[in-house]
């Protein structure tokens, strides 16, 4: 066992100016979740509310168990572009009847355009993320008011998505709140279980209309037309939205849910030795074994390789009882040292069933091959997609962004949100593949 020894004045002027940044780019980013948390404005949300119906974030919180986390994926989606920051959806993972499973619901007080992509994105990405994961899927659905003339369907992708759910024998429910059309009828279309709101609910189909032309020549469809509303079908009727969400419930009760990844090796956790308010003074530019020193369980970090290839530091260490290998960068270039160090531990932690932590990488030719065929889940922190993480997070930066990942995290609760993750990601098989990578341990310098 390796304790780390990182404590950090926090009288210094470096401490406190780093500090004094951190929390500006908090402002920022707590004002771009207020402007999504705001809906469609004021007065679509008053008018909402006027109908007796419930915002997402509402509907969310009466699904959810009492007390329980809700990790809110990319809830500021959009931000700073010219769409409506959060993307008019919710998406995220919670707890349902002691299910761990993922949420999407759908903000009606949002009007959609048809040429914002974020909605889409965002549910599909929940979607691959109940796949990934092996997580129930629940979709509480209502489009906004003129949804219907929103433009043409294009989820073929988040079709496929849902589809594999299905093949994949992961379960999804879908309350169907109000209308739903365009892109969000996918979601009641292809789930397990759909509860409709009588009285509200229905299904507003697409359906294109041919055009006359030559018969040798492609078939030409015209802008689609959306009939009268169609009631779609269902497995229950609610008699309101509160009951639609019981009825939610009640069918995660009855799931005979398990996770199959094995339980945290120890419980409850050893919280680190270092306040996590510190994390405030970093960057993920900063010697990585401060940022460890500060989520790792004990502050306990094994270093492997600790003199080969410097500029990346790897290692194991747990995770809120959770066994994991890490990769760090330093903000140093890597060589071909680096490489090696990376692509044996990746080996490694596959050969162990090891999850993998990447955080502030940059991963060259020789770690991407390595880490296409690695099967354990992989978590990344500033760290982009190399690898295809099950989760991948960001610290605030200078601008704003919407992010190409699942969410801007406040750094002081970066152990909590990789502890989630880490939950989740053990719904399924935890399990390594047999061989990975072309590096093979032998006569290297260590």
């Amino acid at each position: 066992m390796t304790v780390l020894d990182t404590a950090i004045d926090p009288r210094t002027p470096a401490f406190l100016e780093s500090r004094g940044v951190a929390l500006e780019r908090l402002a920022r980013l707590e004002a771009a979740l207020d402007q999504a948390r705001a809906g469609g404005g004021e007065k679509a949300v008053t008018r909402h509310h006027a109908r007796g119906k419930l915002l997402p974030r509402e509907r969310v919180e009466m699904l959810l168990d009492q007390d329980s986390p809700f990790l809110e994926l990319s809830p500021a989606a959009a931000w700073g572009t010219e769409f409506p920051a959060g993307a008019g959806v919710v998406t995220g993972v919670g707890v349902v009847e002691g299910v761990e499973c993922v949420i999407i619901a759908t903000d009606p007080t949002v009007d959609r355009n048809a040429l914002d992509p974020y909605p889409l994105e965002k549910i599909r990405r929940a979607a691959r993320i109940a796949s990934a994961n092996r997580l129930p899927l629940v979709n509480l659905v209502e489009s906004a008011g003129d949804a219907a003339a929103g433009g043409p369907r294009r989820a073929g992708g988040l079709a496929r998505d849902l589809s594999r759910l299905s093949a994949e024998r992961v379960p999804t429910v879908c309350v169907v709140f109000g209308p739903v059309s365009g892109d969000d009828a996918y979601l009641p279309q292809l789930s397990d279980y759909t509860i409709m709101v009588r009285g509200h609910a229905k299904m507003i189909t697409i359906h294109p209309q041919p055009v006359n032309g030559s018969a040798n020549g492609p078939k030409v469809r015209s802008a689609p037309t959306v009939p009268a509303g169609v009631t779609g079908p269902a497995d229950q009727f609610a008699e309101d939205e509160r009951d639609g969400l019981r009825l939610a419930r009640q069918c995660f009760r009855r799931l005979n849910w398990r996770k199959r990844g094995p339980l945290p090796r120890v419980f409850p956790p050893v919280p680190p030795k270092y306040d996590a308010e510190e994390l405030l003074s970093l960057t993920p530019l900063d010697d990585p074994r401060e940022i460890l020193a500060r989520i790792l369980d004990g502050s306990d970090f094994d270093e492997f390789k600790p003199a080969h290839g410097p500029a990346l530091v790897a290692g194991w260490g747990e995770l809120h009882g959770y066994p994991v290998g890490v990769l760090a960068g330093t903000g140093a270039p890597h060589g071909k040292a680096e490489g090696q160090k990376a692509v044996h531990l990746i080996q490694l932690a596959n050969a162990t069933d090891t999850p993998l932590l990447f955080l502030a990488v940059r991963f060259g030719p020789a770690e991407i091959e390595a880490l296409t065929r690695s099967t354990v889940p992989h978590l990344a922190l500033d760290s982009g997609r190399a690898g295809d993480p099950r989760f991948v997070f960001s610290w605030p930066a200078d601008e704003p962004s919407g992010g190409d990942d699942d969410g801007v995290i406040d750094p002081r609760d970066t152990r909590t949100v990789l502890g989630l993750c880490l939950s989740a990601t053990h719904s399924a098989v935890v399990e390594g593949a047999g061989h990975v990578g072309v590096f093979r341990p032998g006569k290297v310098d260590q």
